[in-house]
């Protein structure tokens, strides 16, 4: 099967991808293509499997890690008030962590609510020179974790 993570990951792996954040021991940490929040990013598993039950206990237990040390990178780099995490993988069968910082700033109307009550394609795409800076950041944090 080849989903949209596989294609992502075989981009990372090639030198391909800019949204590419850091090599992870799991996988591939990036920046969402479509940054409806500043900062939202993904966690990508290298090899790529279905979903976090295909893991063994300690890959299992890596990705886990990964995520949680991409979480800290972005709450110290943007500010943020708090980050979501989520792993779905309903729409694109492929295990993927999404990480998504929260603002204290947000609209009323979205600020308690679960990231996908954004308008996603309205959202500003990615620009790998407008978010060079927040990228650096992240990269400096994930160095100290």
């Amino acid at each position: 099967m080849s989903t949209t993570i596989h294609r992502r990951v075989e981009r990372l792996r090639a030198g391909e991808d800019p949204t590419f954040i850091e090599r992870m021991p799991c996988g591939w940490a990036v920046m969402g293509e479509q940054q409806f929040l500043i900062g939202y990013c993904l966690l990508l598993p290298d090899p790529v499997v279905a979903n976090l039950n295909a893991l063994a206990s300690d890959a299992r237990l890596a990705f886990l890690a990964d995520m949680a040390a991409l979480g800290d990178a972005v709450l110290a780099a943007t500010g943020a008030q708090r980050i979501n995490y989520a792993i779905l993988g309903n729409l694109d069968p492929a295990l993927h962590a999404h990480v998504v910082p929260r603002y204290a700033t947000e609209p009323a109307e979205t600020r308690t609510s679960h990231p996908w009550v954004y308008d996603w394609s309205r959202a500003p795409r990615f620009d790998p020179e407008a978010q060079a800076s927040l990228i650096a950041a992240i990269r400096a944090r994930l160095g100290r974790s």
